[in-house]
């Protein structure tokens, strides 16, 4: 099987609007679904972050005074 011919055996190349359509809505779906996995993945490195630097500000509020 050549990789050139696989879309034309599964009429990809046809030129039919209703493939063409359903390509492209699957193309956009994987699209949403790897930027969801990233998202979760860049959320949770934020929460993270803004919780660090917030014990960072109170440790730094809080430890001039105590020493």
């Amino acid at each position: 099987m050549d990789l050139a011919t696989t879309p034309l055996q599964f009429g990809l190349a046809s030129g039919n609007p209703l493939v063409q359509l359903l390509v492209l809505i699957a193309a956009i779906g994987v699209v949403v679904l790897v930027g969801r996995i990233v998202l979760k993945v860049a959320w949770r490195l934020v929460t993270i972050a803004a919780v660090v630097i917030g014990l960072l500000l109170l440790a730094s509020m809080v430890l001039p005074q105590i020493l």
